[in-house]
């Protein structure tokens, strides 16, 4: 059986050295396309393009990831931006609300990573907390610069997410900002020890998966092989609007 073909968005930024070159460029760290390889599909990197291109490349391939990544911009779920808040990649937010929009609209399996889990709960209206010490009170979701940390997650029973193991589990995570109103149709997945929700998911036949935290850079591949698991099987017919 061929190896399912999974589309990964990109970073994109503008001053990017290497060599003797500094340009602008589309990254995407080694972690997301091995975590794919490793669950037994093909990786291809999905960089900006115009919304209109959307639909488009989401045919092309059998599932999509939305990698992590900055802060989406506070004014797509109509809020002001907070002081920790970071600075926005517009061509990103862009781009990337428009590959959730086409899965969506396709059927098309669909895992969301840490920014991506963010920005699948805005397309859907829902709402972000911009800086989670705020709320919580602690750091514990986020690491010192460049470093991830690592907390508990717990599933919830009856969830797709609790489906591929019910027991609680360290995870490695890096994120200041989360989930405040759940988007259309989104329910919990799984939640930290604080409370905060650490995973989403849209019930029903299509696997539509959020995660918090970033299972690329561990050792736990239940995510992605469910992704796979997920893409191989035949892509339902969306129901035609009425």
């Amino acid at each position: 059986m061929p190896k399912p073909l999974i589309g990964i968005s990109t970073y994109h930024e503008e001053s990017v050295r290497w060599g003797v070159w500094h340009l602008p460029a589309v990254l995407l760290p080694l972690d997301y396309p091995t975590h794919i390889q490793r669950a037994g599909g093909l990786a291809v990197m999905l960089p900006p393009d115009v919304p209109e291109a959307a639909a488009e490349t989401v045919a092309r391939v059998d599932a999509v990831v939305i990698a992590g990544g900055p802060d989406v911009r506070s004014t797509r779920y109509g809020a002001e931006p907070h002081p920790r808040t970071g600075p926005p990649n517009e061509a990103r937010d862009v781009w990337e609300s428009a590959l959730i929009e086409a899965a969506l609209a396709s059927n098309t399996p669909l895992l969301a990573i840490c920014r991506g889990m963010q920005l699948l709960n805005v397309v859907l209206g829902g709402t972000l907390c911009q800086h989670l010490p705020d709320v919580v009170g602690h750091d514990g979701h986020t690491g010192p610069p460049g470093r991830l940390s690592a907390h508990v997650v717990a599933p919830i029973p009856g969830t797709l997410f609790a489906s591929l193991g019910a027991e609680p589990y360290e995870v490695p995570t890096y994120h200041h900002q989360g989930v405040e109103r759940l988007g259309r149709g989104l329910v919990p997945g799984a939640r930290a020890e604080d409370g905060i929700v650490e995973a989403v998911e849209l019930p029903g036949d299509t696997f539509v998966l959020g995660v918090q935290w970033h299972p690329e850079s561990g050792t736990d591949d239940r995510v992605a092989r469910a992704l796979i698991a997920a893409a191989r099987r035949p892509r339902l017919v969306p129901t035609p609007a009425a």
